[in-house]
């Protein structure tokens, strides 16, 4: 199947094929139910950096089409239709799919039956991919429910923690980035990476000014030339739905991140499927992001993975130093 696809097109493609076989079959007198995909092969040795002592793909995979979190703009079917494929031997299917493309982690937050099923490919499937996940617990009045969540997590077996990008862009607009390195302190003290999220530059400019021990920081990052990319009036806060955008100023985040030594995981790059990967992936490599993270549905893992070891060998140099 060829990948280059938006997630527009997908919806199109995979009623007419559902159709056609289920034509063909009956017209056969076959049995039309689709047999389960094998994971696709390996797409070549896929470039990796480091955060603390993990050592992480370049390209990770993305959580939000695993727990059925679009970014679908004012298309509401979109959230029934990912929930309708993704269902949970297809999510253990992305996963397998995700590693044999050279892909060695995810990013998620914390709803129980996703990570349930984290831990059962794991359990009963041999899984190796590495888990970088946000606890969604209220941070305040105090870390108590917090604490509780990064527990678990790391009893699960997480790898690293981050605080999810919500919470700081709250925390750091009512000035609170002492509860941010708290939390960051807290999930350290548990011997894992620990990371800090937002959307808002504002947030990794008050970790930095205020001294945040973090290991790593996930920022949104992507351009404004797509279509329905909101004009320079709608930008009104760090992020929107409709029109949708998720990195308001992305010239000052790549010159600000220029300043910071600590890796840099960028997301939202296609913001939410309207920026080609190849386009994306270029602009963030391009300008400072030390891994992209990636929403995929298992028929785009090989493609975006095969696009990304292309894009990371045709960058021979660039204006923010690899921190990872």
């Amino acid at each position: 199947m060829t990948m280059n696809m938006n997630r527009r097109s997908f919806v199109k493609g995979t009623l007419l094929s559902s159709a056609g076989m289920a034509l063909a079959a009956n017209l056969q007198g076959q049995d039309s139910t689709p047999s389960a995909p094998q994971a696709a092969p390996a797409a070549g040795v896929m470039p990796k950096g480091k955060i603390g002592k993990l050592e992480i793909s370049r390209l990770i995979l993305g959580g939000n089409l695993l727990t059925h979190y679009t970014h679908s703009r004012d298309l509401q079917y979109v959230y029934s239709l990912a929930a309708h494929y993704n269902t949970d031997e297809k999510i253990l299917e992305t996963l397998a799919v995700a590693e044999a493309n050279g892909i060695n982690a995810l990013t998620i937050h914390n709803p129980p039956h996703p990570i349930s099923l984290l831990i059962r490919y794991r359990k009963e499937r041999g899984g190796k991919i590495q888990w970088i996940i946000c606890p969604t617990a209220p941070m305040e009045p105090d870390l108590t429910m917090y604490r509780k969540e990064v527990e678990e997590l790391v009893r699960d077996g997480t790898e690293a923690v981050y605080v999810w990008g919500v919470h700081s862009d709250a925390l750091v607009a009512k000035g609170k980035v002492d509860v941010i390195a708290k939390a960051v302190e807290m999930i350290k003290s548990y011997g894992v990476p620990a990371g800090v999220g937002g959307h808002s530059l504002d947030v990794i400019k008050a970790c930095e000014q205020q001294g945040v021990n973090a290991d790593f920081y996930i920022k949104t990052f992507h351009h404004h030339k797509y279509p329905s990319a909101p004009k320079p009036e709608q930008v009104k806060g760090p992020y929107n739905e409709v029109p949708g955008y998720w990195c308001s100023h992305p010239e000052d985040t790549s010159a600000f991140m220029k300043t910071v030594t600590k890796p840099w995981i960028a997301f939202k790059v296609m913001a939410a499927g309207a920026i080609p990967p190849k386009d994306a992936f270029q602009y963030a490599y391009a300008n400072g992001a030390d891994f992209v993270l990636a929403g995929m549905f298992d028929f785009e893992v090989a493609e975006d993975a095969r696009l990304a070891k292309v894009t990371l060998e045709g960058i021979k140099d660039r204006p923010r130093p690899w921190r990872a």
